[in-house]
C-alpha cells in the first residue's frame, strides 16, 4: 500500500514526539517535543482534523514558554569542596556509576588522585562532580566531569571551565587535559573549546586570553 505524504507527515511526528519521551535532559525533551508537535498540529490542519491541530500547536506553545523561561531564568552556580573520603562523594559515585561508565567507561575511583574534587551547584542544588589532580606541575588531569541527566545543557561545562578558568590559573595550571573513552564526552568537551592532542587525549588551554 502506497504511503501518502500526508501520512509520512503524521509518522514523522508521531517518531518525533516518542523519541522526545526519552529523553532524560529537560532542555532536549522541551525541543524534540516542540519540533514534534509542531509537526503534528500541522498535519491536524492539513486532514483537516481540527482538534488534533489545536491540541498539538497548544502543546507547542508551551514547549516555547518553557523554553523561555530555562533561558531567560537566572542560575546561581557554586562549587562544594570534598575531601577525597568524604561519605557522600563516594556514595554519589556509587549510585550513579551506571550513568557514569557510559560516559566514562571503566572509571574507578581513586582517593588518592583527588586533589581537586567539588560538586557543582546550580541555586544549591547538586548538578555534578568534578575530580581531578595535578600532572606535570602545570596540568589539571581532569579525571572525571559527570553531569546528572536533568543538567545536560552545557552550562555546567561553561561554568568550570569558564568562570572557573582564573582560581586553575592561580593555582598554577596552564592547561587541562582529559583522557576519552566515549563519543558523548568527546562532544562535550569539543563544545567547550578543548582540541584533540592526540588520539583519546584531548587538551583546553587555561592562561590564553
Amino acid at each position: 500500500m502506497e504511503i501518502s505524504t500526508l501520512q509520512w507527515i503524521g509518522y514523522i511526528a508521531s517518531v518525533i514526539i516518542a523519541v522526545s519521551m526519552t529523553m532524560s535532559s529537560i532542555l532536549k525533551f522541551r525541543w524534540i517535543n516542540l519540533i514534534g508537535a509542531a509537526t503534528f498540529s500541522l498535519y491536524g490542519w492539513l486532514i483537516d482534523a481540527w482538534p488534533v491541530g489545536i491540541l498539538n500547536a497548544f502543546i507547542a506553545f508551551v514547549d516555547i514558554y518553557y523554553l523561555v523561561i530555562i533561558y531567560s531564568k537566572k542560575e546561581i552556580f557554586e562549587i562544594l569542596e570534598v575531601r577525597p573520603e568524604n561519605r557522600y562523594l563516594i556514595r554519589f559515585l556509587e549510585f550513579y556509576d551506571k550513568d557514569i561508565q557510559k560516559f566514562f567507561p571503566g572509571f574507578s575511583y581513586k582517593p588518592e588522585l583527588n586533589t581537586i574534587s567539588f560538586f557543582t551547584l546550580r541555586n544549591m542544588a547538586v548538578a555534578g562532580i568534578f575530580l581531578a589532580h595535578r600532572k606535570k606541575e602545570d596540568t589539571l588531569c581532569v579525571g572525571l566531569d559527570y553531569v546528572l541527566p536533568e543538567y545536560r545543557d552545557f552550562k555546567n561545562g561553561r561554568f568550570i571551565y569558564g568562570q572557573l578558568k582564573s582560581k586553575f590559573v592561580a593555582l598554577g595550571f596552564k592547561n587541562a587535559k582529559a583522557e576519552v573513552k566515549s563519543k558523548k564526552y568527546s562532544i562535550y568537551l569539543k563544545k567547550l573549546g578543548f582540541a584533540e592532542e592526540r588520539d583519546g587525549l584531548y587538551c583546553k588551554l587555561l592562561d590564553e586570553n
